[in-house]
């Protein structure tokens, strides 16, 4: 009888997967949150495959800040349309206009943490008890303490001190009235694991991860794209630059890195040798030594 082995990308997929039935045999209101970003799109085309030939048995929810990339919002509207899935979409803008937040002001200022209302109001209204999402533990220091099944109180903040044990892959999902879980089945996955895995599934992207011209500003070492939503500081100028993202979030504190990977054979090769984080370009990343850890607990995915 011969050996059958799975290459460490299947196990990882299987894993995930596995996560995926997991959510929907446990909750009753599960969504998937939806950046348009690539860990986002691979999570969408994991979904895909844990029900197929079902379609997807639950929403896509986008939390749109309103100054996000045209070619994410173009690729998000084209993806539900071939899912042939529910999108949800909570409005920052709607939360700032309700008086629910209040927008920041100056050249720096961003909506990232604005989010987090708009995120706990649209989950509260959907009635979701678990929310997925593609959040993987090697890209910044808070995520790396998350479990897979990571629970959120009644006011949807996080206790990093107080998680769960998921011994033997044994999730536990129970919890009181009004809180819920967020999900992350991807957490095993490294960039790599990732970009190899769209590779081999050939998974469609948004322009942006590939090499292309941009007009750009560079702002304390972070290239970020002009905008109508980036105010210009005196003495800064607008360069033409051939850049692409690794990450995919708002266009005033996205970073981009110069490039010429416009494959994804030389994305990889490019991955490989690089010596920064993915989220190392993130401006809202930088603003405090625990700004990720500070918005996860006040409820920020």
């Amino acid at each position: 009888m011969g050996q059958y082995y799975l290459s460490h990308l299947k196990e990882l997929e299987a894993e995930a997967i596995f996560i995926i039935r997991e959510v929907v045999s446990q909750f009753e209101r599960p969504a998937l949150l939806f950046s348009g970003g690539k860990d986002s799109i691979l999570l969408a085309h994991l979904a895909k495959k844990a029900f197929y030939p079902s379609k997807i048995p639950f929403p896509l929810v986008h939390i749109d800040t309103g100054h996000n990339f045209p070619e994410t919002i173009e690729f998000r509207d084209n993806l539900v349309k071939e899912l042939g899935v529910q999108l949800v979409v909570g409005s920052v803008q709607e939360s700032i206009d309700k008086g629910r937040v209040r927008e920041e002001t100056g050249v720096n200022a961003s909506r990232n943490a604005l989010q987090t209302v708009t995120l706990l109001d649209t989950l509260e209204e959907l009635k979701t008890d678990a929310a997925m999402g593609g959040a993987r533990r090697d890209e910044e220091k808070a995520r790396a303490k998350e479990r897979f099944f990571s629970h959120r109180d009644e006011f949807g903040q996080w206790d990093p001190k107080n998680q769960r044990p998921e011994l033997w892959n044994l999730f536990n999902g129970r919890k009181h009235h009004g809180e819920h879980f967020r999900v992350f089945p991807i957490s095993n996955w490294t960039e790599m694991d990732v970009w190899q895995y769209i590779k081999e599934e050939n998974i469609a992207l948004p322009s942006l991860y590939f090499s292309h011209e941009r007009e750009c500003v560079i702002r304390d070492e972070v290239i970020l794209a002009k905008s109508e939503f980036l105010p210009l500081k005196p003495g800064e100028e607008i360069h033409t630059l051939t850049v692409r993202y690794r990450t995919c979030g708002d266009m005033p504190i996205t970073g981009a890195i110069k490039s010429e990977a416009n494959t994804l054979e030389l994305i990889i090769e490019e991955v490989a040798t690089t010596r920064t984080t993915e989220r190392g370009t993130r401006a809202d990343d930088k603003r405090g030594e625990t700004a990720m850890e500070d918005r996860k607990k006040a409820g920020y995915f």
